[in-house]
């Protein structure tokens, strides 16, 4: 059109700009930006919201914002774009703001304003802006099809109200394999594997057929409640009655729970019988994380040179050998691992954890001072521990750095990330609300007991959604069964 000498109408490339995003075309879709200004169209608003949400889909956030703030006149289907953009490229917090500031203005929402801004309440646990939206949904009568209806379902069973979310399920009247995944994922990590399986078989019977993906929630839910025979049988239905065939992913899956359920031996013989597909390393790293819950230290040695050889460049990998020997008392073999991540310049993820209060999101890290109430949170936490002492609660100091003193093994250990924002939750919650801490890594074993007792001696309902599953802390126990 260009070469023919056709001057291109706004239409044009609204077409052309949306074909760019479609295929990722970034290097292309930036020469047409420019034919863009070069033909005057830079200040039109359909354009512009096409290059907004070809940026935004291209990763390219920062341009994408800079794109979007210059437009005179913004319409829904722009807002829309860079919730999106920053929902999906895992930037939640700046996607809820985004919304909190449209619905401040007064722009009106659509069905998918509300499915990006309730993926992004997801991966924050932001569970009242979540209700706030529901609620929205309903009052002003708009349709709760399938694909807002599976947002909703994962947005409270990922913000670990899992019966609100089976609400939602059964009040749909159109249900996919979308949604029923969903739902049998979200009892799955709560760890409520029984329902999993029975919503499974009504799936198989009344829904439509499973998919690779619903294969792989429902072994996970197999495996974080111990169901190794259901599991087993899932995965051989699998070929026999879906004509799937095993994906990595399920593969991984499977060794997770049989390592889970202490079957070790049978888990590494799995590994080493894939002769058609090559162990990746997260079957490694599975099997690893099992030997450190079971405490078998010659096993996880062996298994941890299979996944270094392969992936020695990755951090977690030699903290969980570290954690092995350390719990077998080889403060040696800890030092040599130790040595070796410091020759490579490796350093641990830095945990952090974020609490909801009043549709705010607070985020917390280990030993952080940053908030402006840090004084009080941590005296009052400081308090809940010694209530917690007094009440039989112990430390587990062996994860913890050997070299370090009992004592101050213990203070590192009281202000993980986790504790200071169940003490700020504590502190910011009427008496008998349920405080709800999402996590980026697993908890560690010295959290979930004191977890425990700060449920017990504060009445409060304590939820942690960590990087693998859902811990309810009620009344002194965890709803895992310390099955995690």
């Amino acid at each position: 059109m260009i070469s023919s000498c056709v001057w291109p109408s706004s239409y044009a490339f609204t077409a052309v700009i949306k074909a760019c995003a479609e295929l990722s075309a970034l290097g292309f879709g930036r020469v047409v930006h420019c034919h863009v200004l070069a033909f005057g169209y830079g200040l039109n608003v359909f354009v512009q919201a096409s290059l907004v949400s070809f940026y935004a889909k291209c990763g390219e956030l920062g341009v994408a914002r800079k794109v979007f703030d210059a437009m005179p006149e913004r319409s829904v289907v722009a807002w829309n774009a860079m919730i999106s953009g920053y929902e999906q490229y895992g930037y939640a917090n700046e996607a809820v703001g985004l919304f909190c500031r449209m619905r401040d203005l007064g722009v009106e929402f659509d069905s998918a304003t509300f499915v990006s801004v309730l993926s992004a309440c997801s991966q924050l646990g932001a569970i009242d802006l979540g209700c706030w939206v529901h609620k929205y949904i309903r009052s002003h009568g708009l349709k709760l099809n399938v694909v807002l209806g599976t947002a909703l379902i994962n947005m409270y069973a990922r913000c670990g109200d899992v019966s609100k979310a089976r609400e939602v399920f059964d009040s749909m009247k159109e249900h996919n394999v979308g949604s029923w995944t969903a739902i049998i994922s979200g009892y799955g990590m709560h760890g409520y594997g029984k329902e999993a399986m029975e919503l499974f078989e009504l799936m198989k019977s009344r829904g439509p057929t499973p998919n690779s993906v619903t294969f792989i929630v429902v072994l996970s839910a197999c495996a974080h409640a111990g169901l190794v025979q259901e599991g087993r049988e899932a995965f051989a239905t699998m070929t026999t009655d879906h004509g799937l065939v095993p994906k990595m992913e399920h593969h991984v899956a499977m060794v997770d729970m049989l390592g889970r359920a202490g079957l070790l031996d049978e888990a590494f013989q799995y590994i080493k019988d894939i002769d058609s597909v090559r162990p990746s390393p997260a079957m490694w790293t599975a099997l690893l994380g099992a030997c450190k819950m079971h405490k078998n230290i010659k096993l996880g040695v062996q298994v941890a040179e299979h996944l270094l050889a392969a992936e020695p460049e990755i951090p977690g990998h030699y903290v969980l050998l570290s954690n092995i020997y350390a719990m077998a008392g080889r403060t040696d073999r800890v030092e040599v691992v130790r040595n070796m991540m410091i020759q490579k310049g490796l350093k641990k993820q830095v945990g952090y954890s974020t609490v909801e209060i009043d549709q705010k999101t607070y985020l917390f890290s280990t030993g952080d001072k940053s908030h402006p109430e840090a004084t009080a949170i941590y005296q009052f936490l400081d308090k809940l521990m010694q209530r917690s002492r007094a009440a039989g609660y112990v430390p587990v100091c062996e994860s913890v750095m050997h070299e370090l003193e009992e004592e101050e093994r213990e203070y590192s250990l009281r202000y993980h990330s986790e504790k200071l924002a169940v003490a700020f939750g504590l502190l910011k919650t009427r008496l008998g609300m349920t405080i709800t801490i999402v996590k980026n890594l697993r908890m560690c074993e010295d959290c979930h007991t004191a977890l425990k007792f700060i449920s017990l001696i504060c009445n409060r309902e304590i939820v942690v959604r960590d990087k693998l599953r859902f811990h309810h802390f009620r009344n002194g126990s965890c709803s895992c069964m310390d099955y995690w």
